[in-house]
């Protein structure tokens, strides 16, 4: 109930408000993690309204790799303001701003100039002060963005082809409130424990005091694997007695299922998983594998194909490594 996983959810903002944020990432095997967490409490919606409520309306915003209602900008912009000096990469950022105090000033200026812009868009004439990892290649314009965005100077404002567009955060966000950040932390910690609807604590399980205990429809739905309801591993595993892992960065020889494999929700239970592919150019939905109870996945694979605008649906495994009755799918 707590997740809208029982079938109330009704609209992208509303349930964005509901569940606080959307987890923002790069991977789309299948769909980008923030429009399958949508999926599986909405069902087949349109991305474009997602879209619009983030560029046009302006009643949700990108910050931090993260999709988030517009009445929590307040609690975000004390994030924003405080103090970064804990964590090592922290220091790592404080002293790259120090050494380019200059190539700040001439992003900051560019922006109010000719934004918004793609990074790309920028001259790159800074000293990077770590060795890469490779997360932000060779150049240092995304990595100053970067930390020009989450400490509330630079605000993504739009994508162009796939690319994040920047510009100034006065420009972009409107006048809010300050809030402190202790008490900006303690509100968005509450908006966490009521979409969660129970947590652990020392002293067993917790249910939020709004969260109403009842049965929950038998629907059936894909999880993203940065659904919140399983992306605690350990929390999943003691609520639904499911052990789910990501395996996408473990060696193929190593991995106990698959690439991209999403757990199987049914009703209130976590009862199989499966191994989905999307092929954009084809327009074919590839089923890799299947695993545990997949006596409903035929629904569940009707519903994402609709979602995706899959033409087809194709089963590639081996039926010897899987269970289920996939027959009717073929």
């Amino acid at each position: 109930h707590a997740q809208l996983l029982d079938g109330s959810a009704t609209s992208i903002l509303d349930t964005v408000r509901h569940l606080g944020f959307l987890q923002i990432d790069p991977i789309s095997t299948v769909a980008p993690p923030q429009q399958l967490v949508l999926w599986s409490r909405l069902g087949p919606y349109d991305v474009a309204e997602l879209d619009r409520l983030l560029w046009e309306e302006k009643q949700l915003f990108e910050w931090n790799a993260y999709i988030f209602p517009a009445e929590d900008l307040p609690l975000l912009r004390a994030r924003m303001r405080r103090r970064r000096n804990k964590y090592s990469w922290e220091r790592r950022g404080a002293e790259f701003l120090q050494k380019n105090a200059g190539y700040k000033r001439y992003v900051l200026n560019e922006l109010e100039r000719r934004g918004p812009l793609l990074s790309r868009e920028l001259d790159d004439h800074s000293v990077r002060t770590w060795k890469s990892h490779g997360w932000h290649g060779s150049r240092n314009t995304s990595v100053m963005l970067d930390i020009l965005h989450v400490r509330g100077l630079v605000a993504i404002v739009g994508r162009r082809d796939g690319q994040r567009l920047w510009d100034l955060a006065e420009r972009w966000y409107p006048e809010t409130e300050t809030v402190p950040l202790r008490e900006a932390e303690r509100l968005l910690a509450e908006k966490r424990f009521r979409a969660l609807g129970v947590r652990l604590t020392n002293r067993g399980w917790e249910a939020h005091p709004e969260e109403v205990d009842g049965p929950v429809p038998d629907r059936v739905t894909f999880l993203s694997p940065f659904d919140r309801l399983i992306h605690n591993r350990d929390r999943a595993e003691a609520l639904f007695d499911f052990r789910y892992r990501l395996e996408m960065y473990v060696p193929k020889a190593k991995r106990e299922y698959g690439y991209y494999v999403l757990p199987i929700l049914v009703g209130d239970r976590l009862v199989g998983r499966v191994e989905p592919r999307f092929d954009r150019k084809t327009k074919t939905l590839e089923v890799l594998g299947a695993w545990g109870d997949t006596s409903r996945l035929d629904e569940a694979l009707a519903s994402l194909a609709a979602f995706l605008g899959a033409e087809r649906v194709r089963l590639s495994w081996d039926l010897s490594h899987g269970a289920g009755a996939l027959d009717d799918l073929l």
